[in-house]
């Protein structure tokens, strides 16, 4: 029974179910099955299917595995055994450290300065006595591009570093495999292995909780820099603390534009320019770096 044959199965999913279920009904290739044993759950064609390649030989009164220590050995490694994920590894839940709290508080500090004028005047003032020899010397539009750089470089690293990314990519093949055990089922009619594959939903609830923690964290120490930045970028342009030769910015398309008119939709010349340099610097420091910030499969 080639190796190849089996991966072909476990690449389609309706016949990856087919697969796991006739290896739990024959206790795990250690029993003879006949077609009434798995008719309720497969598809004559799966069950043909499974004989003709080989991966299924006749036995005495039945059928059954030709190599069924291959079969469990590569369900097992794709994690399509019962009780197992993505190779077969427990998931573990996240919980964030004291300091991961005590950033999101402080974040969630900071936050309020968007509504709050004086604990925004409290942060821009003290943000302006570090970036006071950078405004002096150069134009605002150059500042708003190395304040990008800056947070660009900065929430990088950060998104690279704090993220778990192969508890997240496991978490993404469990629920993933889910949906698609769940698909294979509908499309044969089995109401039982819907029923199983809910519950198992069911118990996997906690894994978008799971997600979420893991993808959140590196944002709250992100937004510790981010927020202090964006709050004097507002406070300079709304405030009526820039110079009197920092009228805006010459826009294609638009032409001559002031800081605070707003350019696309309801947002400022400034909040536009902030976040296309932000989004370019980002790209370019990930390409340069090669700098991974989110989970990719593995498949």
């Amino acid at each position: 029974m080639p190796v190849e044959q089996l991966e072909s199965f476990l690449n389609n999913p309706a016949m990856r179910e087919a697969l796991s279920v006739v290896f739990e009904r024959s206790n795990r290739g250690s029993e003879e099955l006949q077609w009434a044993d798995v008719e309720d759950a497969l598809s004559s064609g799966q069950w043909g299917r499974l004989i003709e390649t080989g991966v299924l030989v006749s036995g005495g009164t039945g059928f059954t595995f030709a190599n069924p220590e291959r079969v469990e050995q590569t369900l097992a490694e794709h994690g399509h055994l019962s009780g197992t994920t993505g190779g077969g590894v427990e998931i573990e839940s996240e919980s964030w450290a004291w300091y991961d709290k005590a950033a999101g508080v402080a974040a969630l500090a900071l936050f309020t300065g968007y509504w709050n004028t004086g604990i925004r005047d409290l942060i821009a003032s003290f943000d302006n006595i570090i970036l006071a020899p950078i405004t002096n010397t150069l134009p605002f539009y150059a500042v708003v591009i190395i304040l990008a750089i800056v947070t660009g470089l900065y929430s990088t690293v950060l998104q690279s570093q704090l993220m778990d990314h192969e508890k997240i990519r496991a978490y993404q093949e469990r629920i993933n495999e889910l949906k698609e055990r769940k698909e294979a089922a509908k499309e044969r009619g089995d109401d039982e292995a819907l029923e199983q594959i809910q519950e198992e939903q069911m118990e996997s609830a906690g894994d978008q909780l799971g997600m979420f923690k893991l993808q959140f964290r590196p944002m709250v120490w992100i937004m510790l820099i981010t927020i202090p930045v964006f709050l004097w970028l507002r406070w300079k342009v709304r405030g009526g603390h820039l110079g009197v030769s920092e009228t805006g910015l010459v826009v294609p398309l638009a032409g001559a534009v002031s800081w605070q008119e707003p350019l696309l939709g309801p947002m400022s010349t400034w909040i536009v320019w902030y976040f296309l340099c932000s989004m370019a610097s980002r790209q370019i420091i990930q390409k340069t770096f090669n700098i991974q910030t989110s989970a990719t499969s593995s498949s």
